[in-house]
């Protein structure tokens, strides 16, 4: 049986360690902050010491060695190491916020000697030089965002996804709402605010697309069943190849005005559809949404 290294990487407080945790319990071998140069001697370690799951998490601060890494997984791969890279990214404005809170520098922050009177600004700078340092690890990755995700959501996700087999496509299906911005993971997006919205009908107002009387509601109007059909005929076209490109994973958001009744509803139906043939998960962010 082959290794199977996670590799996680992303913005500086975007939740890696709270992934790592994740990856603890569900018992991988995790060792933070690894530094780049290190990586394939560290995973000949590994496969001596006969160990099948391992967990690595990398950032900024070995941003020297960053730009060695993406070759160092295609040599993994050729091993025949199993390599799932994830990274976590979240908007500007939260990473902001998190600092802010938590009173943490960031890693590519000014020393305070140097600092400008706007620390904001000084923070935000650092945030954007982070981007541009991680943008190759990121294209090669899956993308988590966790901008509006608690630490539980989180964890979930990353479980969920490693559930999923590493050799066939995997599909990920995420209801949003747009008053809480667009996922910044998504592949394609999808916007069904046109469709006959459930929140003026005062008995399922309180209830989700989940609820058999919000379904009934929906699958009463013509225009829910077109969008449907739609959205799949575009999939169906263009998984295929997506899938002979090696993507691993593909996220498909769904977006309403509340992301509660019809985005629900149809990345429900959806992934029922498509799991057919293809592995589907699916996710409702708003839905005990909150950091």
């Amino acid at each position: 049986m082959a290794l199977e290294l996670v590799l996680i990487t992303g913005m500086s407080g975007s939740g890696k360690s709270v992934a790592l945790r994740a990856l603890e319990d569900a018992g991988y071998f995790c060792v933070d902050n690894l530094p780049p140069e290190l990586l394939l001697e560290f995973v000949e370690l590994e496969e001596k010491n006969a160990r099948r799951r391992v967990a690595l998490a990398m950032d900024v601060r070995s941003a020297n060695a960053l730009p060695q890494v993406p070759d160092q997984l295609q040599e993994l791969v050729h091993r025949g190491v199993a390599v799932r890279p994830l990274f976590l990214d979240a908007t500007t404005d939260t990473l902001v916020r998190r600092f802010s809170e938590t009173r943490r520098r960031h890693p590519l922050s000014r020393p305070p000697t140097e600092a400008t009177s706007d620390q904001q600004r000084d923070l935000v700078e650092a945030i954007e030089l982070e981007r541009e340092m991680l943008a190759e690890l990121r294209q090669r990755a899956h993308v988590i965002d966790t901008s509006v995700l608690r630490s539980a959501q989180l964890q979930e996700y990353v479980k969920s996804l490693l559930s999923a087999p590493l050799a066939s496509l995997t599909l990920v299906f995420q209801s949003f709402s747009y008053k809480r911005g667009i996922p910044v993971d998504a592949d394609f997006v999808f916007d069904v605010r046109m469709l006959p919205n459930p929140h003026y009908e005062p008995e399922l107002r309180d209830l989700s697309g989940l609820d058999a009387p919000v379904i009934a509601y929906l699958r009463e109007h013509q225009e829910v069943e077109d969008m449907f059909a739609d959205i799949a005929a575009f999939l169906d076209h263009w998984l295929e190849p997506l899938a002979r490109n090696h993507r691993s994973y593909v996220t498909v958001a769904i977006g309403c005005t509340g992301g509660q009744h019809r985005s629900v509803y149809l990345v429900e139906r959806l992934a029922e559809e498509f799991g057919k043939q293809w592995t589907a998960l699916k996710r409702h962010r708003e839905m005990g949404a909150g950091w």
